[in-house]
């Protein structure tokens, strides 16, 4: 318990004095005018409040990742009760914070904009390749698992395949949930009722919390003579910080915390709405890695079934009283559903950007929203049809999540170098995980399969010639 405790006091203190420092280092200005003030036009650009901005970026961010990525993360052990908030605090929230804030700087610009005034217009055509793929493959994963959820749970379905009508009209009205929502102005449908489905979140994990404690949890202690307890015997470095993203540092934020760049009022609550939620989403990791402890230490669930989404059902029968637990059951259901509509009106922000689409005309983003549309059932056909090779894409996805948060750490760095403020916040993390995302993919059967000690060394060689390259020319260019 004294591990996952003092995992507890890391984000709050952290939150507390790093999130202030990062926001000095940013130079927060409350006198200046917001795109959501100056560009404000009844779609995108809308003032919201403080609390609204919090509750919905909260629940555009912590998809199914922060509880997934932690009943896997945990079995590596307690040290996950250490590594989830140290990171958090020092690169997902700081990777939040910079991608929230430089788009308000830069009139609500999203991501892929963001690569192309920092990093160039070469890294740029690369960028928004990847990053329209990998929200597009999001959403369409998404109306795929919240489907097959509601249709066990509510239909009582074991047969999820295409031809069953049941999932087709399941399908259906999830993917036209989430044309709609991408389709309306941000006030109308995520305005409303987002904030109310953030709550119910918070208090599904409020509900496990007070299972600890009335109920009992065994948590163990860190054991610095065996720090990796891995049963597969995964690597922390790369593996740990593949499988924990959501909670710890996850690339998708960096197209969510745009979306709110558009809608916070001043620069003063950024420190609150991209730094505090991401340190709220990693609490929320915590817990639920600490559930999973207890299932895993007590036998409570099949081999089988070990790090799938089979424990958050058996964390909820344990934890939470059994007329309560509908309530973790609609919170799961409801995550998957509002990342992959924000993921979509993310993808649109990005394309309209791209081909300078005003979003104010409903009849531009139907331009948009329409061959999105037709991709979305393309790629949910293909998934059906094709189960091993959809399964295989989304492995890359989640090497797609990971590394496309490096360029937030590099055009951070770049932007605090001009100001002469401490870059190495920034540039310590962005090579950190290029680091990372290197030795993953030459050592993972998906990538290379390479000898994990040669993917280490050469992972290190890359990160140094990245080093190399960023100091000899962006650092050069912004002198």
């Amino acid at each position: 318990m004294f591990t996952f405790l003092s995992g507890i006091l890391i984000l709050i203190t952290g939150y507390i004095f790093y999130s202030r420092y990062t926001e000095k280092q940013f130079g927060a200005d409350n006198n200046r005018q917001t795109p959501a003030v100056t560009n404000n036009d009844g779609v995108d650009f809308i003032p919201l409040s403080e609390n609204k901005n919090m509750l919905i970026h909260l629940l555009n961010i912590a998809g199914l990742g922060p509880i997934l990525g932690a009943v896997q993360g945990i079995l590596f052990g307690p040290v996950a009760f250490l590594l989830i908030p140290l990171g958090a605090v020092f690169m997902g929230s700081v990777h939040d914070y910079f991608s929230g804030m430089l788009s308000v700087r830069n009139n609500g610009a999203q991501i892929t904009e963001l690569v192309k005034i920092y990093l160039g217009n070469r890294f740029y055509k690369i960028f928004i390749v990847i990053v329209s793929a990998m929200l597009l493959l999001l959403a369409s994963v998404f109306v795929y698992t919240a489907g097959d959820i509601i249709a066990q749970k509510f239909f009582n379905q074991t047969s999820f395949a295409i031809n069953n009508p049941v999932i087709i009209a399941i399908y259906s009205l999830i993917a036209l949930y989430y044309i709609f929502a991408t389709l309306f102005p941000i006030d109308k449908i995520i305005g409303r009722f987002y904030p109310l489905f953030c709550l119910l979140l918070l208090a599904g994990t409020f509900l496990v919390i007070i299972g600890f404690i009335t109920k009992g949890v065994h948590i163990q202690n860190i054991d610095f003579s065996n720090i990796n307890q891995h049963p597969l015997k995964y690597h922390i470095l790369p593996m740990f910080f593949m499988t924990v993203s959501c909670g710890l540092l996850s690339g998708f934020h960096s197209t969510q915390s745009t979306i709110i760049s558009r809608t916070i009022k001043t620069e003063k609550e950024g420190r609150k709405v991209f730094f505090g939620m991401m340190c709220i989403e990693s609490l929320i990791a915590m817990i639920w890695a600490a559930g999973a402890m207890h299932v895993y230490s007590l036998n409570l669930v099949p081999e089988n079934l070990i790090g799938t989404a089979n424990v958050i059902n058996s964390i909820a029968d344990i934890f939470v009283f059994p007329y309560l637990t509908f309530i973790v059951t609609i919170a799961v259901i409801i995550l998957p559903i509002t990342s992959g509509d924000t993921a979509l009106r993310g993808l649109r922000m990005i394309l309209a950007e791209a081909f300078s689409l005003s979003q104010k005309s409903i009849k531009n983003r139907l331009k948009i929203i329409v061959p999105i549309a037709f991709s979305i059932i393309g790629i949910i056909l293909w998934a059906k049809l094709n189960d091993d090779s959809f399964s295989m894409v989304w492995r890359y996805f989640n090497f797609g999540n990971q590394l496309i948060a490096i360029p937030t750490f590099l055009y951070a760095t770049i932007y605090l170098y001009r100001l002469k403020k401490n870059y190495l916040m920034t540039l310590i993390p962005g090579l950190f995980y290029i680091f990372i995302t290197v030795s993953f993919i030459l050592n993972n059967p998906i990538g290379f399969n390479c000898d994990y000690k040669i993917s280490q060394i050469a992972a290190l060689i890359v990160t140094f010639i990245s080093a190399y390259m960023l100091f000899k020319f962006k650092f050069k260019s912004a002198e």
